[in-house]
């Protein structure tokens, strides 16, 4: 395992959501909040983060570049755990800017990130282009990939899995199945891993927020290569499979950052029902799924919140219609 750079706030509660099961009339239903470790307004990248920027000052770099969406959370956390570190951020984001910047794209520059935008499917060329500016120049450029998944990055959420067998032995309960978003997949593949170390027996189930089935490439594939990265950076002998991953298609709606009536009700749901706050674009999607999908069962089920609330003010117009 690398050193970690601390930087979340430790360990995140376990809730019940005892009001939406009296709703929906299921239960139990539990929520990782993770959208509470504290960093920039919190999220699941802080996990990640802890590990990367820790290999970043081993390679003694002195600007942290990344990329993503407009309104990319994976961003928003860079950016502050940068600040953190002391080191420059610059961040790639696909797209044009808009006038008047909101949400998570606030939040970059209120951190001091450098922003750079081009097309969507050029953010890893021009980020690659830059690092090199960055090199040539003298600097020590560190780029770390979409979402913080690598294998030093989904180490966070090996030990969150850890965390939450911890958690779960403690309150006496033993959901039959956990439920994540899952894009880039470090999370996803950081947790199944920890499963298999930490000996959670139920299922973990990501909900694809951006990937359909694509054949002999699948997104289970990657999630596998992605896990066993993250095992030998740890230095444990286990290996994972395609088929140690479950992954949920059927919410792709009209593609990634498209919000429907599956995020809506989600939102709405979870705001009037238990005061929680979730994304339109990830956690919106996820819970939407459980809403539509397995809710009930030996030991209930445990949604991650992986964060990204701050979102929300950038799809104002979306999320109440």
């Amino acid at each position: 395992m690398t050193d970690r750079f601390p930087l979340a706030q430790l360990p995140t509660p376990i809730e019940r959501l005892s009001r939406l099961e009296k709703a929906l009339g299921v239960g139990p239903l539990w929520i990782k909040r993770d959208d509470q470790t504290g960093l920039a307004l919190g999220g699941n990248k802080t996990r990640k983060l802890e590990f990367l920027i820790a290999d970043a000052l081993a390679q003694h770099a002195d600007v942290i570049l990344t990329a993503g969406a407009p309104q990319s959370n994976h961003c928003r956390q860079t950016a502050a755990a940068a600040v953190r570190a002391g080191i420059l951020c610059e961040l790639i984001l696909g797209g044009a800017p808009p006038p008047d910047p909101n949400g998570n794209l606030l939040l970059d520059g209120m951190l001091g990130a450098k922003l750079h935008w081009t097309d969507r499917e050029r953010r890893l060329e021009t980020m690659a282009g830059i690092a090199a500016e960055r090199t040539k120049a003298g600097m020590r450029p560190y780029v770390i990939p979409y979402g913080g998944s690598n294998g030093v990055g989904a180490q966070g959420y090996v030990l969150a899995m850890k965390e939450a067998v911890v958690q779960m032995k403690e309150m006496g309960i033993a959901p039959a199945t956990m439920i994540v978003a899952s894009s880039s997949g470090g999370t996803q593949a950081g947790l199944a891993l920890g499963a298999r170390l930490y000996g959670y027996q139920g299922r973990v189930i990501g909900i694809s927020i951006d990937k359909g089935e694509r054949g002999p490439e699948r997104y289970e594939e990657e999630l596998a290569v992605l896990a066993n990265a993250t095992a030998e950076v740890m230095k444990v002998p286990m290996r994972l499979t395609a088929d140690d991953f479950h992954v949920d298609y059927r919410f792709l709606g009209a593609g990634y950052g498209v919000v429907g009536d599956v995020e809506r009700t989600a939102l709405r749901l979870m705001a009037q029902q238990e005061g929680i706050l979730l994304d339109p674009v990830y956690t919106g999607r996820a819970f939407g799924a459980v809403l539509q999908g397995e809710k009930e069962g030996p030991g209930g089920v445990l949604f991650w919140h992986t964060g990204g609330a701050a979102a929300l003010f950038a799809y104002a117009k979306d999320v109440m219609e």
